[in-house]
C-alpha cells in the first residue's frame, strides 16, 4: 500500500524557518514527480512546489526565493525548506506523488505566529 508520511510541522514564528520531511513507501520513489501543497481553513489547496526524477523544481510564485524542494531517492525523502515564513503560510502541508495515479499524506500543520 502507497504511504506519504509528512513530518516536521510546527509552530514558527514568523522569519523563521521550518523543513518538512515526507516519507514515501510502496512506490518507486525515483519515478515520481513529488510535491507539496498545502490548504488553509476555508480555502482551496494550492501547489506550493513539484520536484522531477531529475529534481527539476517548480515553485508557486508566493514561495520563490523563500522555500526550496529537495529529494533524497535513497532515502525515499521528499523534503520543503521554509525559510522567511509569513503568516499567511499557516497551513496544512500535504505531500504528493505523481505519475498517473496520485497519491497524498495526511498533512503536517505550519503554524506562524505574528
Amino acid at each position: 500500500q502507497v504511504q506519504l508520511v509528512e513530518s516536521g510541522g510546527g509552530l514558527v514564528q514568523a522569519g523563521g524557518s521550518l523543513r518538512l520531511s515526507c516519507a514515501a513507501s510502496g512506490i518507486t520513489f525515483s519515478m515520481y514527480v513529488m510535491g507539496w501543497y498545502r490548504q488553509a481553513p476555508g480555502k482551496q489547496r494550492e501547489l506550493v512546489a513539484t520536484i522531477t526524477s531529475d529534481s527539476r523544481t517548480n515553485y508557486a510564485d508566493f514561495v520563490k526565493g523563500r522555500f526550496t524542494i529537495s529529494r533524497d531517492n535513497a532515502k525515499n525523502t521528499v523534503y520543503l525548506q521554509m525559510n522567511s515564513l509569513k503568516s499567511e503560510d499557516t497551513a496544512v502541508y500535504y505531500c504528493n506523488a505523481r505519475i498517473w495515479d496520485d497519491y497524498w499524506g495526511q498533512g503536517t500543520q505550519v503554524t506562524v505566529s505574528s
